[in-house]
């Protein structure tokens, strides 16, 4: 019979393409999963991986049985489902994640909902970049992710996963309290063609859609500082050091010196929280949805 725990490990292989992305998925050393290989070679009498370079990969054998293997393990994740959800009972391990200003703004009230009306569930939170949360619910090592997208950039999603609006969150320009538009009741992006952007990190998804929404403006943006934290790029407005869009959601406290002044072009973001399809039916599942969406009802609307 066919080992559960092997297949899995040919699952994240055969979705990692390396025996390194296989052990970092699944917390275990590269030894662990190449022993575990080899046991799943005898298991079925046929080579399942091959020599490639330095590394390996799937023989025809490995990707046929891989292709099983994940079919085999969604229906494992279907049948404990289905199991929770015959025993009505919100209890067990809840794994979800967050970008930075949703895990500050929605986090503290949802999992304090959490806490007071399940007892018996297990949550364990972390802080993950929207992309990284994807892979992480895809990869089984996350139950939720808190996620976005701007509206005039969807973030794809990929198949298998199932995904929730908890809110829309407008943004504005942050400035020094000094800049020449601070007194304005709004802004457009093209008056700061001449300012340095404060902005996120090189290849970040905000900061990929930063750079397209102002390049649509006709802005060919001067980036001045990066920065992951939107706190720190404020504390850099605050210094003067440039502009940067600042969204509703987990911004407070605003530091003094720092203005806020809302864009003509009422520029939002989308924030959802994804899980994967066949745990759908998981009470703890929808018991971190509604407390999510209370939790995003308290947030101010701008």
């Amino acid at each position: 019979m066919l080992n559960l725990e092997r297949l899995r490990t040919l699952d994240a292989l055969a979705r990692h393409g390396s025996v390194s992305g296989a052990a970092d998925a699944l917390h275990v050393t590269t030894s662990a999963v190449s022993q575990q290989m080899s046991k799943l070679e005898r298991e079925v009498g046929q080579q399942l991986l091959a020599k490639n370079g330095r590394g390996v990969r799937l023989t025809d054998a490995g990707r046929l049985l891989a292709e099983h293997s994940a079919r085999i393990l969604s229906q494992v994740e279907l049948a404990e489902s289905d199991l929770d959800a015959h025993r009505g009972q919100v209890i067990g391990e809840l794994r979800l994640s967050a970008f930075p200003t949703a895990a500050r703004g929605l986090f503290p009230a949802a999992l304090s909902i959490l806490r007071a009306q399940h007892p018996a569930l297990r949550v364990r939170s972390s802080e993950l970049e929207p992309e990284s949360g994807i892979a992480g619910v895809i990869r089984g090592d996350l139950d939720l992710a808190v996620v976005l997208d701007w509206y005039n950039k969807p973030m794809p999603l990929p198949d298998g996963l199932v995904k929730a609006p908890l809110l829309d969150d407008p943004a504005d320009v942050a400035m020094h309290e000094g800049h020449p538009l601070a007194g304005r009741d709004e802004v457009d992006l093209g008056e700061f063609a001449d300012d340095e952007w404060i902005t996120w990190g090189e290849g970040e998804f905000c900061h990929e859609w930063l750079l397209f929404t102002l390049r649509s403006r006709g802005v060919e943006p001067v980036i001045g500082h990066r920065a992951a934290e939107t706190h720190t790029q404020l504390g850099l407005v605050a210094a003067g050091l440039g502009v940067c869009v600042a969204p509703v959601l987990g911004r407070q406290p605003i530091p003094p010196g720092v203005v806020t002044v809302p864009l003509k072009q009422r520029v939002r973001r989308h924030v959802y929280v994804v899980w994967r399809a066949d745990a759908d039916r998981r009470p703890s599942i929808r018991a971190a949805v509604e407390a999510l969406r209370a939790a995003a009802e308290k947030v101010p609307a701008g």
